[in-house]
């Protein structure tokens, strides 16, 4: 690549920085220029809590602009997804969760099939996010999304006959692969959407010959998958676009470096495939919400055009409302189609999908 595109890379990334920054003053902003009187009554808005299995520094500074923009206190529970099912199950109607947030669609179906959730009855919500990304019923519906893409080190060059997922499991990359444990959510979604195309059969085939590709066992998260790739420990890496994005947006020149070196593919993306495989961040409203007005209004303002840009620019994920700006680092991945995600439901196929993997060896 040449100096004066790196450098010009760089330099955007720098400004792009700047500008997540001057977003986060802007979300505060309105409350900041409201009259006295204004600010006292929507003082007034109490408080919402928040059950969430995301854990970002992002999140908590959207929190907090959410809190100067409305009065309303965001009351953070942070925990792993079952576990916070689980628990606002145990606390019944009178649990105090307002919301719940999670990773995966599989995660938020459950949800979903446990009773906890009810529709949100948003029409802001139903007209900006589109109706791919949402449950049906209005349960829930996505606020980011990540891609599940294949890594390869271009000084190599792009690994040839390499263009969807399937040819992940083809002999002629014995000894390959780096990736994480078959138990984690990504790789169960992944799993999960290969057996809705496929069946389960095939599925059981593929995996099996992913586990004959692998270089060494699963271990590790994304991140440590591309990074074996430059360490020669391995030659294709299965990642989350998220991952490699957040040493695009890094000011050391290690990770620049890195970046350069890691080429993407986005599977499955000839005419009439499926599309690339992606992961969902999502929200819900809680059943027993003791707060709901405040509930809808936290939900909807994840909604917003400055709130999908610090998602987007803050946190190297892909919006879901539409013509919100991507992270250039993001966007040097380049394009991609997106596979439909599977809205209505899923929680009974990534069961399947899990066992498959196990009984495959990827653990």
């Amino acid at each position: 690549m040449r100096l004066d595109l790196i450098a010009t890379r760089v330099s955007a990334m720098r400004l792009d920085r700047r500008r997540c920054l001057m977003l986060l003053t802007a979300l505060g902003a309105t409350a900041a220029l409201l009259p006295a009187a204004g600010r006292a009554q929507q003082g007034n808005g109490g408080e919402v809590a928040v059950y969430s299995a995301r854990h970002y520094d992002t999140d908590r500074q959207l929190y907090d602009a959410f809190t100067r923009d409305t009065g309303i206190r965001v009351r953070l529970i942070e925990g792993n997804a079952d576990q916070l099912i689980a628990r606002i199950q145990s606390e019944g109607r009178n649990s105090p969760a307002d919301v719940f947030i999670t990773v995966d669609v599989a995660r938020l179906a459950r949800a979903k099939e446990a009773g906890i959730t009810a529709p949100h009855g948003s029409a802001v919500i139903t007209q900006r996010v589109p109706a791919g990304v949402r449950d049906p019923e209005g349960h829930w519906f996505a606020v980011s999304q990540r891609a599940r893409v294949i890594m390869y080190d271009r000084e190599r060059g792009a690994p040839e006959g390499l263009t969807r997922y399937e040819d992940l499991a083809d002999p002629r990359f014995r000894g390959q692969i780096c990736v994480r444990s078959g138990s984690h959510p990504y790789n169960i979604g992944l799993a999960a959407s290969i057996l809705a195309a496929n069946g389960p059969e095939r599925t059981e085939q593929w995996a099996r010959g992913v586990v004959a590709n692998m270089a060494r066992p699963p271990q590790g998260g994304d991140r440590d998958q591309f990074r074996a790739i430059p360490a020669g420990q391995c030659q294709l890496a299965i990642s989350n676009t998220y991952y490699l994005g957040h040493f695009g947006r890094s000011e050391k020149p290690e990770d620049q470096a890195l970046f350069r070196r890691i080429g993407v593919i986005f599977p499955n993306q000839a005419p009439g495939d499926r599309g690339t495989h992606v992961n969902i961040s999502g929200a819900a409203l809680v059943r027993t919400a003791p707060h709901r007005e405040a509930a809808v209004r936290f939900l909807e303002y994840l909604t917003d055009h400055k709130a999908q840009e610090l998602f987007a620019l803050g946190n190297m994920e892909y919006p879901v409302v539409p013509d919100v700006p991507l992270h250039p680092a993001l966007a040097a991945m380049g394009t991609f189609r997106a596979e439909p995600i599977d809205t209505t439901g899923g929680a009974a196929r990534a069961a399947e999908a899990l066992q498959i993997l196990q009984r495959a060896g990827w653990r």
